[in-house]
């Protein structure tokens, strides 16, 4: 896959909905439940990060929910990519980018959202092919105005900025031109996901799939 086409398909998924859930999920057992209410609530593009032993399986849970298209976050290595191919992730996430990385994911044909946080890195980025690319942490890099300054110069990437991201802040960033989604976690909140309210998980879904209305 080149990063041409891994650009196209992670930016019609960005145009699903205007919010990405960023998901750590712990128990793998209520992972079909959380993607059927985050789906029902209009957000079918989910990110399951790489943070805890029950991510794969969780992947492989998701996977089977009609409507949801289920990718991987927090990805770092080329063991890696294979692990949430096998897991049936159609997606990928990284915070940074390395060429080994990189060169895995398009090896394998799995569509990378890779992240930056500096112009260079946006520039870099773009060279190799990634039109669009996931810009964190976007808080602490500076937030919508950081995005839209390096919007400027660089109009070429659309990015999906995660990190910091919240209802309050999230229209700030999609009123702009150089965005193409946000990823945000407050869509599924660790308490609600334990105590398996998924009625309260897919209003807070509902809300967050209307932010660009």
């Amino acid at each position: 896959m080149t990063p041409e086409a891994a650009s196209q398909q992670t930016e019609a998924l960005c145009r699903l909905a205007p919010v990405i859930p960023v998901l750590t999920v712990k128990d793998a057992s209520k992972a079909a439940k959380l993607a059927e209410a985050l789906v029902k609530g209009g957000l079918p593009v989910l990110e399951v990060t790489l943070r805890t032993p029950a991510a794969l399986d969780a992947i492989r849970e998701m996977a089977q929910v009609e409507g949801g298209r289920v990718g991987a976050g927090s990805i770092l290595t080329p063991d890696h990519v294979a692990q949430v191919l096998e897991a049936g992730a159609t997606f990928g996430v990284s915070p940074g980018s390395t060429p080994k990385l990189l060169d895995a994911a398009e090896t394998a044909g799995l569509p990378m959202l890779p992240g930056a946080a500096t112009a260079s890195e946006a520039m870099a980025l773009l060279e190799r092919g990634y039109r669009v690319q996931k810009f964190f942490p976007a808080e602490q890099s500076g937030g919508a105005a950081a995005i839209k300054s390096i919007g400027a110069p660089v109009p070429q990437v659309l990015f999906c900025p995660t990190g910091g991201v919240t209802p309050q802040n999230a229209p700030g960033y999609l009123k702009l031109a150089n965005i193409a989604c946000v990823g945000g976690s407050w869509v599924a909140p660790e308490a609600l996901i334990e105590a398996g309210d998924w009625a309260a998980i897919e209003e807070l879904a509902r809300t967050a799939s209307q932010l660009a209305a």
